[in-house]
This record gives C-alpha cells, sequence and structure tokens, in this order.
C-alpha cells in the first residue's frame, strides 16, 4: 500500500522539477511586484492575493500542460483529448469573477477597477509563467508597474491642476 500511495508523487512529469519550481516562483515573483504596489495603496487585494492569482494561473497551466503530454490519443486519428486553449479561457473567466467581485459602485463612485484588472493581469502573468514565457512576463510586469506607479505619478499634478 506504502509503494502505490510513494508511487502517486513519484509520477514522472514532463518537464524536469527545477524548471516547474522555477516557473512557479516566478509567477509568484512578478504577481507580487504587481500586488505590492496595490498593498501600498492599501488595497483589498493586495500582496497575497495577486501572488496567489498568479500561482494559482501558472498552477494550472503546468497541469494542462502535462495532461496534453500524457493524455491518451485518440485511436486513428492521432489527435489529442485534451484542449490547453480552454486553459486560457478558464483563467480568464475565474480571475474575472474575482477581480468583478473587487469593483464597488456607489453612485457616480466607482472604486476598485485597476485592482481588478491587476488581478486579470496577474492571471496573465501566471499562465505566461506557467508556459515558460517568463521574458513575457517580465515585460507585462515591468508594464504593469509603469501604469501602476509612474503614470499615476506623472499625472497626479495635471489630474490636481484641473480639479
Amino acid at each position: 500500500m506504502f509503494d502505490q500511495l510513494s508511487a502517486e508523487f513519484a509520477r514522472p512529469m514532463s518537464l524536469p522539477f527545477g524548471v516547474v519550481v522555477l516557473r512557479l516562483a516566478m509567477a509568484v515573483l512578478l504577481g507580487g511586484i504587481i500586488g505590492w504596489e496595490r498593498e501600498k495603496k492599501h488595497r483589498a487585494a493586495g500582496l497575497r492575493t495577486h501572488m496567489l492569482i498568479s500561482l494559482a494561473a501558472a498552477c494550472f497551466t503546468l497541469v494542462a500542460m502535462e495532461l496534453v503530454n500524457f493524455a491518451p490519443q485518440h485511436e486513428g486519428d492521432g489527435q489529442q483529448q485534451t484542449d490547453p486553449f480552454r486553459l486560457i479561457e478558464a483563467v480568464t473567466a475565474g480571475v474575472a469573477f474575482l477581480a468583478a467581485g473587487s469593483i464597488i459602485t456607489s453612485g457616480r463612485n466607482v472604486r476598485g477597477i485597476t485592482t481588478g484588472a491587476s488581478m486579470w493581469l496577474c492571471g496573465g502573468i501566471g499562465l505566461c509563467c506557467g508556459t515558460g514565457d517568463l521574458q513575457l512576463a517580465v515585460i507585462v510586469t515591468a508594464m504593469a508597474i509603469t501604469v501602476l506607479y509612474l503614470i499615476r505619478r506623472l499625472l497626479s499634478p495635471v489630474l490636481r491642476a484641473e480639479d
């Protein structure tokens, strides 16, 4: 019985263990960078939330890649039964659901849209990390920080002058 249980943890992955750890760690790090900016602004969805969203997206991506690599094929036609593109739809829909919950409207006042957008973006960053497109994930994170932090700094004086 113990052999059967230990075999469950020893199933070979299509990717080397170190690559999997790197991809997951990058998702946590890059999601954390965006979450840190939200945390500094005292938003409900901050550091930990963004890190977990990015990590979850990377995890789902790795699971989908494993399923594609180990999925049995249809007899005769050579096509796989799994569709990795459904993963993108599922992550997008799931994170959009969370993000929508962060948006609060009260009359003409709307709060949480930027936080919701950053949560959705962290899902995309996690997908990038999960597929191994770490360069794209880093570029997107840098651009997101530019939008979240630097643009606010540059536009603050202009927006105050208009009031």
